[in-house]
């Protein structure tokens, strides 16, 4: 046997490691020797300047709970047979397939090589390595050790990426919610860090960095924020960060130091953007300059998310005031349409209804009575009261709305022509225009109905006065279960303080003429 194979010796004592940072390996065996002699030969070893953090178990059944209290173990050196002669291979299944962890790097090591032949093992178990223990020398160890660490460093770099991106990814479809920036920053930080490889564990122990906007000198907007500035992103930076900053400010680039660095690039409509990272990373001269080339692809992605943003703004705006144009030649002029969004968004939310479905239903429901633009005057406006077929005229609107909307290839529009269909379909199916029932009528059109009527009755129109809470209060009490969804309804009685601070922050600001229409018909 030559020099260099394992041998067997009395277990020393292991003491704890600090709290430096090190790569984790947990041995898995049942012969206490071979904790022993593992440690010995690679109780030195230090790889990319950290060393080797050793973890022991002597059963399948310890390392289950290990691995659940240590969910960053870089290696597993583990024998098959233990408690059980399949122990080890159970162990590997657990691992892939319940863990779903795919990172660890499994060398399997095996005295009775004919329990678990290596031609069968390491086809059918996802293992990276198959070692008999007569053959893995000093040296081979060593080198079997390098080889998983660089290994899983990459698969670790490679997993940071993904998530970076999936955060990058996840903000595209709320581009149209105000958070979508912060979502965008917060993804760029992870692929920045990814990219430096500053720390095995990810964004959120070592590295400390943020991402904010500043407008000419104004105040910084933080838009995300990791490490310890995770915590105190709502408060002021320390004078040397903001003198740091302000340098950069000034001088109009990045800049790079041994300790922290900071990205810096000028967007169109006059913002600054900074990314501050500060950690132990070294940057060479290559990483300059991909970051530099990072730089200017984020300030590319950060402008077409602003211009985004602003159409939406835009778009917003003028489903708003199509909207009112509808209620203005109704007659039911002022907020109406205003508070009929913040109504059903609170609704929506509290019913819930995705992000996405939450901000359609905002943009959608004041387009309820867009069909009125439909309707001939001497009957929208008649001051007698309306006869049957003039009636039916009336309730036309809602077709007529959804006849207007239905074709057009935004969905927000689509989502605003169902809204405006079914808005005076009732819950018992007594309504219209087609009589639907229940949850047959989209849950869009059954919050925007509950929002639409609380607002109406709660409001000077011209031909009534705005009804008393408590009146407002017994009719929808009354109509739970037949022209509302008792649900909603419940949602709209437990939330009515919420409702009624909209109610105060969007409330009209002149009063409505009022006009004796006490003998029309209600619409």
């Amino acid at each position: 046997m030559e020099d260099d194979t394992l041998s067997f010796m009395e277990e020393d004592t292991v003491l704890p490691t600090g709290e430096k940072e090190t790569w984790k390996v947990l041995i898995v065996d049942d012969e206490a020797e071979v904790h022993v002699v593992t440690k010995l030969v690679l109780g030195d070893f230090v790889f990319e300047g950290k060393e080797v953090d050793f973890i022991s178990v002597y059963s399948a059944e310890e390392a289950k709970v290990k691995l659940c209290e240590h969910q960053d173990i870089a290696l597993i050196i583990l024998d098959v047979v233990m408690e059980r002669a399949n122990a080890g291979l159970e162990l590997v299944k657990y691992i892939r397939e319940v863990l779903d962890n795919k990172l660890v790097r499994i060398v399997l090591r095996t005295g009775q090589p004919g329990e678990a032949p290596e031609s069968r093992i390491i086809v059918e178990y996802d293992i990276n390595d198959y070692k008999e223990k007569t053959e893995l020398t000093a040296q081979k160890l060593v080198t079997t050790l390098i080889s998983s660490l660089r290994s899983y460093r990459d698969l670790v770099t490679i997993e940071k990426n993904k998530s970076g991106l999936e955060r990058i990814i996840e903000s595209t479809p709320e581009i149209f919610s105000m958070k979508s920036m912060q979502n965008f920053a917060a993804g760029v930080l992870m692929q920045l860090i990814a990219m430096l490889k500053v720390n095995k564990n990810g964004v959120h122990l070592k590295v400390s960095s943020f991402a904010a906007t500043c407008k000419k000198e104004g105040l910084l907007n933080v838009l995300a924020a990791t490490g310890s500035f995770e915590e105190k992103i709502d408060e002021a930076f320390s004078n040397e960060v903001q003198y740091k900053i302000d340098k950069a400010l000034l001088a109009k680039e990045s800049m790079f130091f041994e300790d922290y660095l900071i990205l810096y690039w000028h967007s169109s409509d006059q913002y600054d953007y900074l990314i501050y990272v500060e950690g132990d990373q070294k940057i060479n001269d290559l990483d300059r300059r991909l970051l530099d080339v990072f730089s200017l692809n984020v300030a590319s992605a950060f402008e077409n998310l602003k211009l985004h943003l602003e159409m939406y703004h835009t778009q917003r705006e003028v489903f708003f005031r199509l909207a009112e144009v509808a209620e203005f030649r109704s007659k039911e002029t002022g907020n109406h349409v205003r508070r009929v969004a913040e109504y059903t968004k609170l609704l929506a939310t509290k019913y819930g209804l995705s992000d996405k479905e939450v901000d359609m239903i905002q943009l959608a429901s004041p387009m309820h009575d867009i069909g009125k633009l439909g309707i001939p005057d001497d009957i929208l406006h008649k001051p007698d009261i309306l006869t049957g077929p003039e009636f039916d005229i009336i309730k036309l609107h809602s077709h007529i709305g959804y006849e207007m909307l239905k074709g057009s290839e935004l969905e927000m529009l689509r989502a605003a022509a169902i809204i405006a269909k079914q808005h005076h379909e009732r819950y018992d199916g007594e309504g219209y225009p087609e009589g639907l029932q229940g949850e047959n009528i989209h849950i869009f059109a059954r919050i925007t109905a509950i929002a639409d009527v609380f607002d109406a009755l709660g409001c000077d129109r011209v031909y009534k006065k705005a009804w008393p809470l408590n009146e407002i209060i017994q009719y929808f009490k009354e109509e739970r279960g037949a022209q509302f969804d008792p649900i909603l309804v419940d949602l709209l009685m437990t939330h009515l303080d919420d409702i009624l601070k909209v109610k105060e922050k969007f409330a009209d600001s002149f009063p409505v003429l009022m006009v004796d229409l006490s003998k029309n018909g209600g619409i």
